[in-house]
Protein backbone atom coordinates (compact mmCIF):
# COMPACT_ATOMS: atom_id res chain seq x y z
CA UNK A 1 0.00 0.00 0.00
CA UNK A 2 0.76 3.57 -0.80
CA UNK A 3 0.02 6.87 0.78
CA UNK A 4 -0.29 7.66 5.05
CA UNK A 5 -2.65 9.49 7.10
CA UNK A 6 -1.65 13.29 6.39
CA UNK A 7 -2.61 16.43 8.71
CA UNK A 8 -5.11 18.81 8.50
CA UNK A 9 -3.42 21.89 9.48
CA UNK A 10 -3.23 25.38 8.01
CA UNK A 11 -1.54 24.48 4.55
CA UNK A 12 -3.80 21.67 4.23
CA UNK A 13 -7.17 24.16 4.83
CA UNK A 14 -5.73 27.23 2.42
CA UNK A 15 -5.28 24.65 -0.24
CA UNK A 16 -8.66 23.17 0.33
CA UNK A 17 -10.45 26.61 0.14
CA UNK A 18 -8.54 27.52 -2.46
CA UNK A 19 -9.53 24.71 -4.62
CA UNK A 20 -13.06 24.51 -3.68
CA UNK A 21 -13.26 28.12 -4.59
CA UNK A 22 -11.55 27.43 -8.06
CA UNK A 23 -14.46 24.00 -8.48
CA UNK A 24 -17.35 26.47 -7.53
CA UNK A 25 -16.42 29.22 -10.42
CA UNK A 26 -16.20 26.56 -13.09
CA UNK A 27 -19.19 25.18 -11.77
CA UNK A 28 -21.28 28.42 -12.16
CA UNK A 29 -19.64 29.01 -15.89
CA UNK A 30 -20.69 25.31 -16.40
CA UNK A 31 -23.87 26.15 -15.56
CA UNK A 32 -24.53 29.12 -18.07
CA UNK A 33 -22.89 27.01 -20.67
CA UNK A 34 -25.99 24.33 -20.39
CA UNK A 35 -28.28 26.73 -20.72
CA UNK A 36 -27.45 27.05 -24.45
CA UNK A 37 -28.88 29.75 -26.45
CA UNK A 38 -30.56 30.93 -23.13
CA UNK A 39 -34.37 30.88 -21.55
CA UNK A 40 -36.01 32.50 -24.05
CA UNK A 41 -34.32 30.60 -27.31
CA UNK A 42 -35.30 27.62 -24.78
CA UNK A 43 -39.06 28.40 -24.92
CA UNK A 44 -39.35 29.34 -28.54
CA UNK A 45 -37.52 25.91 -29.40
CA UNK A 46 -40.36 23.80 -27.03
CA UNK A 47 -43.41 25.94 -28.51
CA UNK A 48 -42.22 24.53 -31.75
CA UNK A 49 -43.27 20.68 -29.87
CA UNK A 50 -39.46 20.04 -29.61
CA UNK A 51 -37.40 19.03 -26.37
CA UNK A 52 -34.04 20.41 -26.15
CA UNK A 53 -30.87 18.98 -27.02
CA UNK A 54 -29.94 18.19 -23.15
CA UNK A 55 -33.60 17.12 -22.48
CA UNK A 56 -33.31 14.53 -25.65
CA UNK A 57 -29.55 12.71 -24.45
CA UNK A 58 -31.67 12.59 -20.98
CA UNK A 59 -34.02 10.56 -22.54
CA UNK A 60 -31.86 8.49 -24.62
CA UNK A 61 -29.74 7.08 -21.92
CA UNK A 62 -30.87 4.38 -19.72
CA UNK A 63 -32.22 6.13 -16.39
CA UNK A 64 -30.19 6.88 -13.82
CA UNK A 65 -26.93 6.28 -15.93
CA UNK A 66 -23.73 8.79 -16.14
CA UNK A 67 -23.24 10.49 -19.40
CA UNK A 68 -19.88 11.42 -19.52
CA UNK A 69 -20.27 14.84 -21.16
CA UNK A 70 -16.90 15.91 -23.67
CA UNK A 71 -16.15 19.38 -24.43
CA UNK A 72 -18.59 21.30 -22.65
CA UNK A 73 -16.36 24.12 -22.45
CA UNK A 74 -15.61 23.89 -26.48
CA UNK A 75 -15.64 27.60 -27.69
CA UNK A 76 -16.13 28.98 -24.64
CA UNK A 77 -14.77 32.83 -24.59
CA UNK A 78 -14.91 32.34 -28.88
CA UNK A 79 -16.96 34.11 -31.32
CA UNK A 80 -17.83 36.45 -29.06
CA UNK A 81 -18.03 39.33 -32.35
CA UNK A 82 -20.97 36.99 -33.08
CA UNK A 83 -22.89 36.56 -29.57
CA UNK A 84 -20.77 33.52 -28.89
CA UNK A 85 -21.73 30.18 -29.37
CA UNK A 86 -22.07 28.24 -25.82
CA UNK A 87 -20.27 24.66 -26.00
CA UNK A 88 -20.17 25.06 -30.32
CA UNK A 89 -23.90 24.79 -30.30
CA UNK A 90 -22.95 21.21 -29.65
CA UNK A 91 -23.38 18.23 -26.77
CA UNK A 92 -21.78 15.35 -27.19
CA UNK A 93 -20.37 12.14 -24.52
CA UNK A 94 -20.78 9.15 -23.82
CA UNK A 95 -23.72 7.36 -22.53
CA UNK A 96 -25.17 4.00 -21.68
CA UNK A 97 -28.12 2.93 -23.99
CA UNK A 98 -29.51 -0.60 -22.70
CA UNK A 99 -26.59 -0.91 -20.89
CA UNK A 100 -23.75 -0.45 -23.89
CA UNK A 101 -21.71 2.29 -24.38
CA UNK A 102 -22.84 4.76 -27.21
CA UNK A 103 -21.16 8.02 -28.82
CA UNK A 104 -24.31 10.72 -28.84
CA UNK A 105 -23.89 14.24 -30.85
CA UNK A 106 -26.73 16.56 -30.62
CA UNK A 107 -27.31 19.48 -32.07
CA UNK A 108 -28.14 22.51 -29.55
CA UNK A 109 -30.81 24.51 -32.33
CA UNK A 110 -30.88 27.31 -29.27
CA UNK A 111 -27.69 28.40 -30.33
CA UNK A 112 -27.65 29.96 -33.46
CA UNK A 113 -29.86 27.94 -34.97
CA UNK A 114 -27.22 25.11 -34.63
CA UNK A 115 -25.41 26.34 -36.94
CA UNK A 116 -22.59 24.98 -37.29
CA UNK A 117 -18.79 27.19 -36.16
CA UNK A 118 -15.18 26.19 -36.69
CA UNK A 119 -15.17 24.70 -32.85
CA UNK A 120 -18.58 22.60 -34.03
CA UNK A 121 -16.53 20.92 -36.52
CA UNK A 122 -13.85 20.13 -34.68
CA UNK A 123 -15.87 18.50 -31.78
CA UNK A 124 -18.17 16.39 -34.24
CA UNK A 125 -14.66 14.75 -35.83
CA UNK A 126 -13.97 13.92 -32.01
CA UNK A 127 -16.50 12.43 -31.62
CA UNK A 128 -16.18 9.83 -34.64
CA UNK A 129 -12.64 9.98 -33.57
CA UNK A 130 -13.82 8.31 -30.08
CA UNK A 131 -16.27 6.34 -32.16
CA UNK A 132 -13.74 4.52 -34.11
CA UNK A 133 -10.98 3.96 -31.86
CA UNK A 134 -13.67 2.26 -28.91
CA UNK A 135 -16.24 1.03 -32.03
CA UNK A 136 -18.39 2.35 -30.40
CA UNK A 137 -22.11 3.02 -31.82
CA UNK A 138 -22.68 6.76 -32.97
CA UNK A 139 -26.34 8.78 -32.09
CA UNK A 140 -26.88 11.71 -34.32
CA UNK A 141 -29.56 13.77 -32.96
CA UNK A 142 -29.83 16.36 -35.76
CA UNK A 143 -31.42 19.66 -35.67
CA UNK A 144 -29.14 22.25 -37.55
CA UNK A 145 -29.28 25.40 -39.59
CA UNK A 146 -25.98 24.49 -41.35
CA UNK A 147 -22.93 26.20 -41.91
CA UNK A 148 -22.40 29.79 -39.77
CA UNK A 149 -22.26 31.16 -43.43
CA UNK A 150 -19.71 34.15 -41.66
CA UNK A 151 -17.11 31.88 -40.82
CA UNK A 152 -17.50 29.46 -43.92
CA UNK A 153 -14.03 30.09 -44.96
CA UNK A 154 -12.70 28.26 -41.40
CA UNK A 155 -15.03 25.30 -41.88
CA UNK A 156 -15.94 24.32 -45.68
CA UNK A 157 -12.91 23.05 -47.22
CA UNK A 158 -9.86 21.61 -45.24
CA UNK A 159 -9.15 18.32 -44.64
CA UNK A 160 -10.16 18.37 -41.26
CA UNK A 161 -13.28 20.41 -41.79
CA UNK A 162 -16.93 19.86 -42.61
CA UNK A 163 -16.38 17.42 -45.46
CA UNK A 164 -14.27 15.15 -43.16
CA UNK A 165 -17.55 14.44 -41.10
CA UNK A 166 -19.31 12.15 -44.29
CA UNK A 167 -16.11 10.68 -45.14
CA UNK A 168 -15.69 9.22 -41.60
CA UNK A 169 -19.70 8.48 -42.02
CA UNK A 170 -18.83 6.25 -45.29
CA UNK A 171 -15.28 4.73 -43.63
CA UNK A 172 -16.84 3.78 -40.11
CA UNK A 173 -20.33 1.91 -42.04
CA UNK A 174 -17.71 0.20 -43.94
CA UNK A 175 -15.57 -0.95 -40.74
CA UNK A 176 -19.15 -1.94 -39.12
CA UNK A 177 -19.75 0.99 -36.52
CA UNK A 178 -23.61 1.63 -36.06
CA UNK A 179 -24.54 5.19 -37.30
CA UNK A 180 -28.37 6.22 -36.53
CA UNK A 181 -29.39 9.60 -37.10
CA UNK A 182 -32.63 11.37 -36.27
CA UNK A 183 -33.93 14.15 -38.19
CA UNK A 184 -35.18 16.03 -35.37
CA UNK A 185 -35.11 19.82 -37.17
CA UNK A 186 -33.43 21.44 -40.16
CA UNK A 187 -31.04 19.81 -41.55
CA UNK A 188 -29.73 21.63 -45.07
CA UNK A 189 -27.22 21.90 -47.99
CA UNK A 190 -24.15 19.91 -47.17
CA UNK A 191 -25.22 19.07 -43.57
CA UNK A 192 -28.16 16.61 -45.17
CA UNK A 193 -25.20 14.15 -46.13
CA UNK A 194 -24.61 12.93 -42.33
CA UNK A 195 -27.93 11.87 -41.17
CA UNK A 196 -28.16 9.92 -44.73
CA UNK A 197 -24.82 8.47 -44.48
CA UNK A 198 -25.73 6.96 -41.70
CA UNK A 199 -26.93 3.46 -41.38
CA UNK A 200 -30.40 4.53 -40.56
CA UNK A 201 -32.39 7.60 -40.42
CA UNK A 202 -35.66 8.47 -38.64
CA UNK A 203 -36.88 11.74 -39.09
CA UNK A 204 -39.85 14.21 -36.63
CA UNK A 205 -43.12 14.55 -38.83
CA UNK A 206 -43.46 18.78 -38.99
CA UNK A 207 -40.49 19.49 -37.44
CA UNK A 208 -37.72 17.24 -38.99
CA UNK A 209 -37.01 18.49 -42.93
CA UNK A 210 -33.54 17.21 -44.87
CA UNK A 211 -32.97 19.00 -48.60
CA UNK A 212 -29.95 20.26 -50.25
CA UNK A 213 -31.71 23.88 -50.81
CA UNK A 214 -34.42 25.58 -48.62
CA UNK A 215 -37.45 26.86 -50.34
CA UNK A 216 -35.90 30.64 -50.48
CA UNK A 217 -32.77 29.20 -52.31
CA UNK A 218 -34.88 26.76 -54.58
CA UNK A 219 -36.91 30.08 -55.34
CA UNK A 220 -34.09 32.22 -56.35
CA UNK A 221 -32.11 29.60 -57.94
CA UNK A 222 -34.59 27.84 -60.62
CA UNK A 223 -37.89 30.17 -59.62
CA UNK A 224 -40.03 27.59 -58.02
CA UNK A 225 -42.12 27.93 -55.19
CA UNK A 226 -42.70 25.47 -52.38
CA UNK A 227 -43.01 25.31 -48.50
CA UNK A 228 -40.22 23.17 -46.69
CA UNK A 229 -42.62 20.93 -46.03
CA UNK A 230 -43.33 20.07 -49.31
CA UNK A 231 -39.49 20.01 -50.59
CA UNK A 232 -38.37 17.66 -47.87
CA UNK A 233 -40.39 17.12 -45.20
CA UNK A 234 -41.37 14.11 -43.26
CA UNK A 235 -43.57 12.80 -45.07
CA UNK A 236 -41.92 13.65 -48.70
CA UNK A 237 -38.92 11.52 -47.39
CA UNK A 238 -40.56 8.76 -45.93
CA UNK A 239 -43.43 8.06 -48.82
CA UNK A 240 -41.98 9.46 -51.98
CA UNK A 241 -37.91 10.08 -52.03
CA UNK A 242 -37.09 7.11 -49.46
CA UNK A 243 -34.56 9.29 -48.35
CA UNK A 244 -35.10 8.39 -44.56
CA UNK A 245 -36.17 4.99 -43.48
CA UNK A 246 -38.54 5.99 -40.21
CA UNK A 247 -41.46 8.46 -40.00
CA UNK A 248 -42.08 9.62 -36.37
CA UNK A 249 -44.78 11.64 -34.60
CA UNK A 250 -42.19 13.29 -32.35
CA UNK A 251 -39.16 13.58 -30.44
CA UNK A 252 -39.96 11.30 -27.79
CA UNK A 253 -40.78 8.68 -30.44
CA UNK A 254 -37.78 9.12 -32.53
CA UNK A 255 -35.43 8.27 -29.23
CA UNK A 256 -37.61 4.93 -28.37
CA UNK A 257 -37.20 3.99 -32.16
CA UNK A 258 -33.35 4.58 -31.10
CA UNK A 259 -32.90 2.70 -27.89
CA UNK A 260 -35.12 -0.14 -29.48
CA UNK A 261 -32.68 -0.27 -32.80
CA UNK A 262 -29.65 -0.16 -30.08
CA UNK A 263 -31.31 -2.79 -27.83
CA UNK A 264 -31.12 -5.40 -30.71
CA UNK A 265 -26.91 -5.00 -31.87
CA UNK A 266 -24.72 -7.46 -31.50
CA UNK A 267 -21.68 -7.66 -30.01
CA UNK A 268 -18.10 -7.94 -30.87
CA UNK A 269 -15.26 -9.48 -29.56
CA UNK A 270 -13.94 -7.66 -25.86
CA UNK A 271 -10.41 -6.55 -25.85
CA UNK A 272 -10.14 -8.08 -22.45
CA UNK A 273 -8.29 -5.69 -20.31
CA UNK A 274 -8.37 -7.18 -16.98
CA UNK A 275 -10.45 -6.26 -14.67
CA UNK A 276 -11.89 -7.48 -10.86
CA UNK A 277 -14.04 -6.36 -8.66
CA UNK A 278 -13.10 -2.94 -7.65
CA UNK A 279 -11.97 -1.37 -4.66
CA UNK A 280 -11.98 1.71 -2.95
CA UNK A 281 -8.97 4.05 -1.97
CA UNK A 282 -7.96 3.25 1.41
CA UNK A 283 -7.60 6.85 1.99
CA UNK A 284 -10.44 9.28 1.70
CA UNK A 285 -10.47 10.89 -1.75
CA UNK A 286 -11.81 14.29 -0.60
CA UNK A 287 -8.02 14.84 0.89
CA UNK A 288 -6.88 15.53 -2.74
CA UNK A 289 -7.84 19.33 -1.88
CA UNK A 290 -5.87 19.83 0.78
CA UNK A 291 -2.65 17.54 -0.29
CA UNK A 292 -2.33 19.40 -3.85
CA UNK A 293 -0.83 22.39 -3.82
CA UNK A 294 -2.89 26.11 -4.24
CA UNK A 295 0.81 27.07 -5.44
CA UNK A 296 2.39 26.25 -8.42
CA UNK A 297 5.53 25.64 -7.49
CA UNK A 298 5.51 24.36 -4.06
CA UNK A 299 6.26 20.35 -3.36
CA UNK A 300 3.86 17.71 -2.85
CA UNK A 301 4.19 13.73 -2.93
CA UNK A 302 2.65 12.51 -5.63
CA UNK A 303 2.68 9.29 -3.68
CA UNK A 304 -0.50 10.60 -1.36
CA UNK A 305 -2.41 11.41 -4.51
CA UNK A 306 -2.22 8.06 -6.07
CA UNK A 307 -3.80 6.69 -2.77
CA UNK A 308 -6.83 8.57 -3.16
CA UNK A 309 -7.20 7.49 -6.61
CA UNK A 310 -5.87 3.70 -6.87
CA UNK A 311 -8.03 1.18 -6.29
CA UNK A 312 -6.82 -0.27 -2.36
CA UNK A 313 -4.30 2.15 -2.47
CA UNK A 314 -2.29 0.08 -3.95
CA UNK A 315 1.00 0.20 -6.94
CA UNK A 316 3.31 -2.35 -7.59
CA UNK A 317 5.88 0.24 -8.49
CA UNK A 318 7.95 -0.38 -11.09
CA UNK A 319 12.08 0.37 -10.70
CA UNK A 320 11.18 2.29 -7.42
CA UNK A 321 14.53 3.76 -6.74
CA UNK A 322 15.66 4.49 -10.35
CA UNK A 323 14.17 7.67 -12.11
CA UNK A 324 12.62 9.00 -8.94
CA UNK A 325 11.52 12.17 -10.88
CA UNK A 326 8.52 9.66 -13.11
CA UNK A 327 6.56 7.49 -10.66
CA UNK A 328 5.56 4.19 -12.69
CA UNK A 329 3.54 1.47 -11.68
CA UNK A 330 0.88 -1.29 -12.44
CA UNK A 331 -2.76 -0.60 -10.12
CA UNK A 332 -6.32 -0.89 -10.38
CA UNK A 333 -8.98 2.21 -10.84
CA UNK A 334 -12.26 1.15 -10.28
CA UNK A 335 -11.44 -2.72 -10.54
CA UNK A 336 -9.47 -2.12 -13.90
CA UNK A 337 -6.03 -2.97 -14.65
CA UNK A 338 -3.52 -0.08 -15.66
CA UNK A 339 -0.04 0.92 -15.59
CA UNK A 340 0.48 4.23 -14.05
CA UNK A 341 3.05 6.99 -15.25
CA UNK A 342 3.03 10.16 -13.01
CA UNK A 343 5.25 12.85 -12.72
CA UNK A 344 6.77 13.99 -8.76
CA UNK A 345 7.86 17.37 -8.14
CA UNK A 346 10.89 17.20 -6.85
CA UNK A 347 13.49 19.19 -5.39
CA UNK A 348 16.96 19.97 -7.55
CA UNK A 349 20.38 21.40 -7.22
CA UNK A 350 21.29 23.83 -9.79
CA UNK A 351 24.88 24.63 -10.80
CA UNK A 352 24.66 27.80 -8.71
CA UNK A 353 23.96 25.50 -5.48
CA UNK A 354 20.27 26.99 -5.39
CA UNK A 355 17.28 24.72 -5.27
CA UNK A 356 14.49 24.67 -7.34
CA UNK A 357 11.21 22.73 -7.50
CA UNK A 358 9.21 21.07 -10.48
CA UNK A 359 8.22 17.91 -12.14
CA UNK A 360 11.25 17.77 -14.54
CA UNK A 361 12.03 14.83 -16.35
CA UNK A 362 15.50 13.23 -16.10
CA UNK A 363 17.12 11.23 -18.00
CA UNK A 364 16.89 8.18 -15.78
CA UNK A 365 12.93 8.82 -15.31
CA UNK A 366 12.55 9.13 -19.35
CA UNK A 367 14.40 5.55 -19.76
CA UNK A 368 12.43 4.29 -17.03
CA UNK A 369 8.89 5.47 -18.56
CA UNK A 370 10.18 4.40 -22.02
CA UNK A 371 10.93 0.81 -20.95
CA UNK A 372 7.60 0.45 -18.77
CA UNK A 373 5.29 1.85 -21.76
CA UNK A 374 7.21 -1.36 -23.67
CA UNK A 375 6.04 -3.38 -20.96
CA UNK A 376 2.43 -2.38 -20.35
CA UNK A 377 2.25 -2.66 -24.10
CA UNK A 378 3.57 -6.72 -23.72
CA UNK A 379 1.33 -7.33 -20.83
CA UNK A 380 -1.70 -5.35 -22.67
CA UNK A 381 -2.15 -2.92 -20.00
CA UNK A 382 -3.74 0.24 -19.93
CA UNK A 383 -1.95 3.20 -19.89
CA UNK A 384 -2.36 6.47 -17.77
CA UNK A 385 -0.59 9.26 -17.53
CA UNK A 386 -1.07 11.78 -14.65
CA UNK A 387 0.75 15.21 -16.06
CA UNK A 388 2.27 17.82 -14.21
CA UNK A 389 5.61 18.37 -15.71
CA UNK A 390 7.84 21.42 -16.79
CA UNK A 391 9.68 19.52 -19.19
CA UNK A 392 12.93 17.72 -19.53
CA UNK A 393 15.87 18.54 -17.40
CA UNK A 394 18.45 21.32 -19.34
CA UNK A 395 21.52 22.65 -19.12
CA UNK A 396 25.28 21.35 -19.68
CA UNK A 397 25.16 18.41 -17.39
CA UNK A 398 22.00 16.76 -19.03
CA UNK A 399 22.61 17.88 -22.12
CA UNK A 400 26.43 15.83 -22.38
CA UNK A 401 24.15 13.06 -20.40
CA UNK A 402 22.04 12.41 -23.39
CA UNK A 403 18.64 14.17 -22.27
CA UNK A 404 17.72 14.32 -25.80
CA UNK A 405 18.30 11.10 -26.30
CA UNK A 406 16.20 10.16 -23.89
CA UNK A 407 13.42 11.99 -24.10
CA UNK A 408 13.04 10.81 -28.06
CA UNK A 409 13.45 7.02 -26.39
CA UNK A 410 10.16 8.47 -24.25
CA UNK A 411 8.76 9.71 -26.89
CA UNK A 412 8.77 6.59 -28.98
CA UNK A 413 7.50 4.73 -26.78
CA UNK A 414 4.26 6.69 -26.28
CA UNK A 415 3.67 7.34 -29.78
CA UNK A 416 3.81 4.09 -30.93
CA UNK A 417 2.43 2.40 -27.81
CA UNK A 418 -0.93 0.38 -29.02
CA UNK A 419 -2.78 -0.12 -25.98
CA UNK A 420 -5.47 2.39 -24.45
CA UNK A 421 -3.84 5.88 -23.06
CA UNK A 422 -5.69 7.75 -20.80
CA UNK A 423 -4.57 11.59 -19.74
CA UNK A 424 -5.08 13.93 -16.48
CA UNK A 425 -3.23 16.47 -16.28
CA UNK A 426 -3.49 17.86 -12.53
CA UNK A 427 -0.88 20.70 -12.75
CA UNK A 428 1.45 21.98 -14.92
CA UNK A 429 1.76 20.83 -18.74
CA UNK A 430 5.10 22.22 -20.25
CA UNK A 431 6.88 22.15 -23.50
CA UNK A 432 8.17 18.55 -24.35
CA UNK A 433 6.37 16.94 -21.07
CA UNK A 434 3.27 17.50 -22.40
CA UNK A 435 4.52 15.07 -25.46
CA UNK A 436 6.09 12.56 -23.31
CA UNK A 437 3.51 12.30 -20.78
CA UNK A 438 0.80 11.72 -23.70
CA UNK A 439 -0.34 14.97 -24.46
CA UNK A 440 -3.34 15.31 -27.11
CA UNK A 441 -0.92 14.74 -29.88
CA UNK A 442 -0.28 11.32 -28.91
CA UNK A 443 -3.75 9.81 -29.51
CA UNK A 444 -4.79 9.53 -25.80
CA UNK A 445 -8.53 7.80 -25.70
CA UNK A 446 -9.40 10.49 -23.30
CA UNK A 447 -7.80 13.66 -21.91
CA UNK A 448 -9.19 15.43 -19.13
CA UNK A 449 -7.97 18.27 -17.11
CA UNK A 450 -8.39 19.16 -13.23
CA UNK A 451 -9.14 22.66 -12.60
CA UNK A 452 -5.75 23.05 -11.78
CA UNK A 453 -4.07 22.35 -15.18
CA UNK A 454 -1.90 24.82 -17.32
CA UNK A 455 -1.01 24.02 -20.94
CA UNK A 456 2.00 25.90 -22.50
CA UNK A 457 5.29 26.12 -24.55
CA UNK A 458 6.69 27.20 -20.85
CA UNK A 459 5.40 28.50 -17.51
CA UNK A 460 4.17 31.89 -17.29
CA UNK A 461 7.30 33.73 -16.12
CA UNK A 462 10.17 32.23 -18.25
CA UNK A 463 7.83 32.67 -21.38
CA UNK A 464 6.94 36.64 -20.24
CA UNK A 465 10.70 37.13 -19.55
CA UNK A 466 11.33 35.64 -22.67
CA UNK A 467 8.67 37.63 -24.73
CA UNK A 468 9.80 40.89 -23.67
CA UNK A 469 13.24 40.10 -24.29
CA UNK A 470 12.27 39.92 -28.19
CA UNK A 471 9.70 42.56 -27.70
CA UNK A 472 12.88 45.36 -26.54
CA UNK A 473 14.71 44.45 -28.76
CA UNK A 474 12.90 44.89 -31.42
CA UNK A 475 11.29 48.16 -30.06
CA UNK A 476 14.89 49.19 -29.52
CA UNK A 477 16.24 48.87 -33.22
CA UNK A 478 16.24 52.31 -34.75
CA UNK A 479 15.60 54.02 -31.36
CA UNK A 480 16.57 55.01 -27.78
CA UNK A 481 16.47 52.62 -24.73
CA UNK A 482 13.47 51.45 -23.53
CA UNK A 483 12.83 53.07 -19.63
CA UNK A 484 12.21 50.75 -16.81
CA UNK A 485 8.95 51.53 -16.38
CA UNK A 486 8.30 51.64 -20.05
CA UNK A 487 9.38 47.81 -19.53
CA UNK A 488 7.36 46.86 -16.58
CA UNK A 489 4.24 47.96 -18.52
CA UNK A 490 5.12 45.55 -21.31
CA UNK A 491 6.08 43.10 -19.32
CA UNK A 492 2.60 43.40 -17.08
CA UNK A 493 0.55 43.56 -20.45
CA UNK A 494 2.68 40.44 -21.87
CA UNK A 495 2.06 38.37 -18.37
CA UNK A 496 -1.69 39.52 -18.67
CA UNK A 497 -1.88 37.78 -22.17
CA UNK A 498 -0.14 34.71 -21.30
CA UNK A 499 -1.67 33.97 -18.15
CA UNK A 500 -5.25 34.06 -19.58
CA UNK A 501 -3.84 31.57 -22.17
CA UNK A 502 -2.76 29.22 -19.21
CA UNK A 503 -6.28 29.23 -18.01
CA UNK A 504 -7.73 26.08 -18.38
CA UNK A 505 -10.70 27.17 -19.82
CA UNK A 506 -8.70 28.28 -22.70
CA UNK A 507 -7.52 24.67 -23.19
CA UNK A 508 -10.82 22.87 -23.13
CA UNK A 509 -11.94 25.90 -25.42
CA UNK A 510 -10.40 24.75 -27.94
CA UNK A 511 -10.63 20.72 -27.27
CA UNK A 512 -6.87 20.32 -26.17
CA UNK A 513 -8.68 18.45 -23.50
CA UNK A 514 -11.83 16.69 -23.22
CA UNK A 515 -12.91 18.87 -20.61
CA UNK A 516 -12.12 20.25 -16.65
CA UNK A 517 -13.10 17.52 -13.88
CA UNK A 518 -12.98 17.67 -10.52
CA UNK A 519 -10.25 15.92 -8.86
CA UNK A 520 -12.73 13.59 -7.54
CA UNK A 521 -14.28 12.58 -10.91
CA UNK A 522 -10.95 10.96 -11.72
CA UNK A 523 -11.24 7.17 -11.16
CA UNK A 524 -14.85 6.99 -12.65
CA UNK A 525 -13.55 9.16 -16.15
CA UNK A 526 -10.32 6.77 -16.01
CA UNK A 527 -12.74 3.75 -15.64
CA UNK A 528 -15.31 4.63 -17.65
CA UNK A 529 -12.18 5.03 -20.51
CA UNK A 530 -11.06 1.54 -20.15
CA UNK A 531 -14.69 -0.04 -19.99
CA UNK A 532 -15.56 1.81 -23.46
CA UNK A 533 -11.84 0.92 -24.65
CA UNK A 534 -12.53 -2.10 -24.16
CA UNK A 535 -15.01 -2.59 -26.60
CA UNK A 536 -12.68 -2.77 -29.75
CA UNK A 537 -10.76 -5.89 -29.83
CA UNK A 538 -8.28 -4.82 -32.60
CA UNK A 539 -5.00 -3.67 -31.26
CA UNK A 540 -2.54 -3.51 -33.49
CA UNK A 541 0.84 -4.99 -33.60
CA UNK A 542 3.53 -3.23 -31.10
CA UNK A 543 6.03 -1.82 -32.99
CA UNK A 544 8.56 0.75 -31.85
CA UNK A 545 10.67 1.72 -34.91
CA UNK A 546 14.21 2.64 -33.97
CA UNK A 547 15.07 3.65 -30.64
CA UNK A 548 18.19 5.75 -29.57
CA UNK A 549 19.65 3.44 -26.97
Amino acid sequence: MIGSEVQHNDAFKRNEEFHWKALQNLEAIAKRIKLGGGAEASARHKKRGKLTARERITMLIDPKSQFLEIGLFTAHGMYEEYGGAPSSGTIFGIGKIHQRDAVIVANDATVKAGAWFPMTTKKNLRAQEIAIENRLPIIYLVDSAGVFLPMQSEIFPDKEHFGRIFRNNAVMSAMGITQIAAIMGPCVAGGAYLPIMSDEAMIVDKTGSVFLAGSHLVKAAIGEEIDNEQLGGATVHCEISGVTDHKMKNDEEAIQKIRSIISKLGRFSAAGFNYEKPQQPKFNPKELYGIFPAERNKLYDTYQILARILDNSELDEYKAGYGKTLICGYARINGWAVGVVANQRSVVKTAGGEMQVGGVIYSDSADKAARFILNCNQKKIPLLFLQDVTGFMVGSRSEHGGIIKDGAKMVNAVANSVVPKFTVITGNSYGAGNYAMCGKAYDPRLIFGWHSAQIAVMGGKQASETLLSIKVQAMEKGRTKISDEEQKQLLEEIQSKYESELNPLFAASRLWVDGIIDPLETRNVVSRGIAMADCNPNLPEFKTGVLQM
